[in-house]
């Protein structure tokens, strides 16, 4: 039985890819190991986000050959995508496969298998008009499992390459969704992540009116799931129509990412952002009146392309108002193919440096005061896993909690939910006590 393993880089698609390539090689006979381990085939799903995951990518296509130097070794995902001729130039790499030739990779080491040839499969994301089904996908999670709801984005973000990586929207038919979430209710697993590309363009694609609110309201109703948590929201996404649908979810988390990416008017014109601060505080304020102890998270962007000293400080003015749980702060960075690596005013490294700090410190402020709030609460958390003498899970609205295990107790409560009293706040999670069956 020939072993493989699977290094993933990026988001939460890749994950849900990898862990769909994964069966198809257990369904064929093939035994899946970890990446550290000594395998037969190594398939590297790559990331092309930014620069940085631009050089991990590569890093990993020459580092795996390090632990078997026959190993067969494959390159696929978004790097590959758009970057098919610097991927090429690594030798180490014996197969190259674009995002659409995942579902087959099966078939294409079998053929390589045969010819002993490099091969290179890399079609045109562009023309792409239907979502590429993977075959079953059989979930090991425990008590979380990611959902892939549609692929391809068609906003175009000055800074982003992934339009170019990922194609156009093309949404998943929804009873495909339903039949493979059934499935997860019946593994036991009680909380489902519904993720894609760009997941508030879901069904625009398709000839009969049905959208994201549509699917939430079908999923809602499926026994054995608990918990429907949502992944990066394009802010517009959020009406009073959408969020007075929404909140008669009762499963629906309470926890949003917003991908703000600059609380400054004018550097949202030049990344193409389709909103403005102005209504960005409205949809919070919509959410944080319909949503009790709603917690909302987001992107920024720092240093991007004529990013004045003055419109920085308005994003930091913003983003003070608004007060995010959680602020995942990136330095711009030129990515080669986007309209922003053509602007002028570049902006200096030690710049993005600073002011990549200012906003991190402002979040773990903002964490820290956002936690110490839950102190005497009494919250709800789906246990995941006991490590070091705690378990850990996670609250409905996305907060990291622990309980410190009783000695002498048998009881496993991983993939329990239950309600416990918050007792303490550190910097990342709550402590919490007194957990109930």
């Amino acid at each position: 039985m020939k072993k493989v393993a699977f290094i993933t880089l990026g988001c939460k698609v890749n994950q849900y890819e990898t862990n769909a390539m994964a069966q198809e090689f257990i369904k064929n006979g093939y035994e899946v190991v970890e990446h550290t381990e000594i395998a037969d085939i190594y398939v590297i799903n790559t990331c092309t986000v930014t620069n940085m995951s631009d050089r991990k990518s590569r890093q990993m296509l020459r580092r795996v050959k390090g632990l078997n130097k026959q190993a067969l070794v494959i390159a696929c995902g978004c790097y590959v995508q758009v970057s098919r001729k610097e991927v090429e130039k690594i030798k180490e790499v014996d197969l190259i496969l674009g995002n659409n030739e995942k579902k087959n990779i099966v078939e294409y080491v079998e053929e390589y298998e045969k010819n002993r040839k490099r091969e290179l499969e890399v079609q045109d994301i562009m023309n792409k008009k239907e979502y590429a089904e993977f075959g079953e996908v059989i979930y090991t999670e425990k008590t979380r499992a990611v959902v892939k709801v549609q692929d391809g984005c068609d906003r175009f973000c000055s800074y982003c390459i992934i339009p170019y990586a990922r194609g156009r929207v093309r949404s998943r038919k929804k009873d495909i969704i339903i039949s493979e979430i059934r499935k997860i209710a019946k593994e036991g697993i009680k909380e489902v992540v519904i993720t894609g590309i760009h997941i508030a363009s879901y069904g625009k694609d398709f000839k009969e009116k049905y959208r994201l609110i549509d699917l939430l309201e079908e999923i809602n109703q499926i026994d054995g799931i608990e918990r429907i948590r949502l992944g990066s929201l394009e802010p517009l996404l959020i009406t009073e129509q959408f969020v007075e649908r929404l909140i008669k979810l009762e499963k629906i988390c309470n926890h949003f990412h917003l991908s703000l990416q600059s609380g400054c008017d004018e550097t949202l014109k030049r990344m193409n952002r389709r909103y403005t601060i102005e209504q960005f505080k409205k949809i919070v304020k919509l959410l944080r009146k319909n949503f009790k102890d709603v917690n909302l998270t987001t992107d920024i962007i720092v240093g991007f392309p004529g990013e004045t000293e003055e419109e920085f400080e308005k994003t930091c003015k913003f983003l003070e108002e608004i007060k995010f749980y959680k602020i995942h702060v990136f330095k711009y960075s030129q990515r080669k193919g986007t309209k922003a690596a053509e602007m002028k005013q570049q902006i200096d490294g030690h710049i993005k440096e600073e002011r990549s700090r200012k906003l991190i410190e402002l979040s773990n402020k903002n964490e820290k005061e956002y936690n110490e709030r839950n102190i005497g609460k009494t919250v709800e958390v789906l246990w995941e896993e006991e490590k070091e003498g705690y378990y850990k899970g996670h609250t409905k609205n996305y907060i990291l909690a622990c309980c410190k295990t009783e000695k002498g107790s048998e009881k496993n409560m991983a993939n329990t939910i239950t309600k416990a009293k918050c007792i303490k706040a550190e910097q990342e999670y709550i402590v919490v006590e007194k957990c109930e069956a």
